[in-house]
């Protein structure tokens, strides 16, 4: 199965040069930009020293030779970075792109003027290139990545920064393209709100792959008790989480469906899954598949509830983003009369390790009408106080576009007396975001992480996917 951190990021990297300014502008920062991707353990794809001039791009020649090495590197390469250690030559860059064939972000980079060192052997004039450069991409077509500073040198933290950001930039755009998602069973009868479109998402390279919950059963009946698999699945949960209480017809259950789901997504290569979670399980099965879910999401293999694609595709998003496990929530409850705060809420899949404390519970609102004895399974706890990210991607069917929101706030440590996975989250002029939520007609449903991630997702989903997003900002 696909793991979205199984290798560094990797850039491709054009040191743009114009004859006649000065060549030790060219050699210092190629240095100075090789030593920060060092630093920050990215990968670089860069023309030796000896291929061209100190390694620059300008001319044709120069932008064939860098492109082929581009080429031999492509998949490998998750981004490009251009720098301008002076104005640079703005058709060698455009060129070295096409010539590429790449489909990647690209971040540019130029350097700032020193007014002690305007002088001609030290002018850089990249604060004009650069402009030239964006020019020559826009006409190209090639979608690109700015700074958060027009010109910045790269031994700085604001830079840092925006390298950072990139890499998650090019983690969401190369994961999104070929994520691989699982539909396991048919959506709950009383959720139109998990509808969605597979041709959209297809469109973007997200593939979807379903199974029949009848399937799943059946094998699932299959799988002798004494299978050492199913011993090592029950020392792999109680190693989890805490089982006390729970009945041991139960946990063999979900040791036999943890083992089916593993089979099914290592043949097909699934990223994430989307899971029939109510009520066939419960009347047919009899047991709550939450405690899986939760296992699968803390491995980096992302698991949504009620069938919801969008949703799990909104997590796998969230994921890459930020390199930490995401949940699926219910924007649930208001926190009294704080018009800021919320309650989130879902019956207990979240990954334990949004948790302080956790243990494995029954489905208290399920069990109302399922019974007890069908619903043992889910994860129980509280998210403590940090940094909260969220997303929410859905297919627009009637206008034929995708379309998302984004944004952060933070977990609260504030009184929250209720059972299930559970966080109340402030985030600033929350009643705005909600009326958006509601106006535009997304799902009660959302993705959320324990980072701040909205600045990256909205620039893989603006930029280079076109997609109709809302970054709320407060």
């Amino acid at each position: 199965m696909n793991s979205p951190q199984s290798r560094p990021v990797t850039f491709g990297v054009i040191v743009g040069n114009r004859d006649f300014f000065p060549d030790q502008l060219i050699s210092s920062g190629r240095q100075e930009i090789l030593q920060v991707l060092t630093e920050l353990e990215i990968k670089a794809v860069i023309l030796p020293e000896s291929a061209t001039k100190l390694g620059g791009v300008e001319t044709w020649g120069d932008a064939r030779k860098c492109a082929a090495l581009f080429d031999e590197h492509r998949s490998e390469i998750d981004g490009i970075l251009v720098s301008l250690p002076n104005f640079g030559d703005e058709k060698g860059v455009a060129e070295t792109i096409k010539l590429s064939g790449l489909k990647v972000p690209i971040l540019i980079q130029a350097y700032p003027d020193d007014l002690s060192k305007f002088n001609v052997a030290n002018r850089r004039d990249a604060f004009c290139g650069k402009i030239s450069v964006c020019n020559n991409l826009y006409q190209y077509g090639f979608p690109f990545t700015l700074t958060e500073l027009h010109t910045v040198s790269p031994l700085t933290d604001s830079f840092r920064k925006d390298v950072r950001q990139f890499g998650a930039v090019c983690q969401v755009v190369s994961g999104m393209r070929r994520a691989r998602l699982g539909a396991v069973g048919a959506r709950p009868n009383a959720f139109n709100t998990t509808r969605y479109s597979e041709k959209l998402l297809q469109a973007f390279g997200i593939s979807v792959s379903t199974i029949d919950l009848s399937e799943v059963f059946g094998r699932a009946e299959k799988v002798s008790e004494g299978d050492h698999r199913v011993k090592e699945r029950l020392a792999a949960i109680a190693s989890y989480v805490p089982t006390g209480g729970i009945p041991s017809p139960a946990l063999v259950k979900m040791a036999k469906l943890g083992i089916v789901l593993d089979d099914w997504m290592s043949v097909y290569d699934l990223d994430a899954t989307a899971i029939q979670c109510w009520d066939s399980l419960q009347h047919n099965y009899g047991v709550n598949v939450c405690t899986l879910m939760s296992m699968m999401s803390e491995s980096l293999l992302p698991s949504a509830c009620e069938v919801d694609v969008a949703g799990v595709a909104s997590m796998y998003a969230l994921q890459l983003a930020s390199g930490r496990p995401a949940a699926l929530v219910d924007w649930n409850n208001n926190y009294g009369g704080d018009p800021d705060k919320c309650v989130l809420f879902h019956c207990g899949n979240w990954a334990k390790s949004f948790f302080g404390e956790v243990k494995m519970a029954n489905a208290e609102i399920l069990a109302t009408t399922l019974g007890t004895e069908n619903t043992y399974g889910t994860v129980a706890g509280r998210t403590p106080a940090g940094p909260f990210g969220y997303a929410r991607i859905t297919t627009d069917d009637r206008n034929g576009r995708i379309r998302a929101y984004v944004g952060d706030g933070e977990f609260v440590p504030d009184p929250l007396d209720t059972f299930g996975s559970r966080a109340v989250v402030r985030v600033e002029n929350l009643q705005k975001l909600l009326r958006h939520v509601c106006r535009k007609g997304f799902e009660h449903h959302a993705a959320m992480t324990t980072a701040h991630a909205a600045a990256a997702l909205n620039e893989a989903f603006t930029t280079y996917f076109d997609w109709d997003t809302y970054w709320h900002e407060g």
